[in-house]
């Protein structure tokens, strides 16, 4: 199955797109190659695509005052990643987007997805969908590191996120759960 392939696969098992309706949907998106570590969006830069992940896997991130790097979200095939608030207010980007392994992604301008939205208008729902989606996440994660310990939080991330844990460096999934890697160690240690 090939990127745009993927892509209507994934917007059919939310929405219904007829098969013109689909055809549109290719055209509109384009595909973009990752090399490993190769940056897809840099803080300051102002987000204007939305990008859906066709094969590999991406790090959002944003580095505080001491150059520290502070995980926000990983992405992989069948996700999207972005940095939304860039994106909804069309600001500067806070966050660095980064492949972590050789990725392919299927981009689709801001003002095109405008126009898609007019030409096939259950894309609208889907994005509105996968925006409350994106909310709901986003609350539930702030709420999980303010009051669950970081062992609940690598228990929960683990059960969810199997696949991720077992494509990143460890010291990624300590910098998502806002541990140490030294720390994230212990608990593993713990856990087995």
């Amino acid at each position: 199955m090939d990127a745009s392939d993927k892509l209507i696969h994934h917007l059919q098992e939310t929405i219904p797109l007829t098969e013109n309706e689909a055809e549109l949907v290719k055209q509109s998106f384009k595909e973009v190659a990752l090399k490993k570590k190769e940056m897809l969006l840099f803080k300051g830069e102002t987000s204007s695509h939305m990008r859906f992940i066709a094969e590999g896997c991406l790090r959002s991130y944003y580095m505080d005052e001491e150059t520290k790097e502070h995980i926000i979200q990983f992405g992989i095939e069948g996700w999207w990643i972005n940095d939304l608030y860039s994106y909804l207010t069309q600001t500067p980007a806070r966050q660095f987007i980064q492949a972590i392994d050789d990725s392919v992604l299927l981009q689709i301008h801001r003002d095109t997805l405008n126009k898609l939205y007019d030409e096939v208008p259950a894309v609208e729902r889907f994005f509105r969908m996968k925006f409350e989606t994106a909310y709901v996440a986003l609350q539930d994660r702030t709420i999980n590191s303010m009051s669950k310990t970081a062992e609940e939080r690598y228990v929960e991330f683990r059960s969810k996120y199997r696949d991720i844990e077992q494509r990143v460096p460890q010291y990624m999934v300590a910098s998502y759960l806002k541990i140490t890697p030294e720390f994230l160690s212990a608990i593993r240690k713990n856990l087995s």
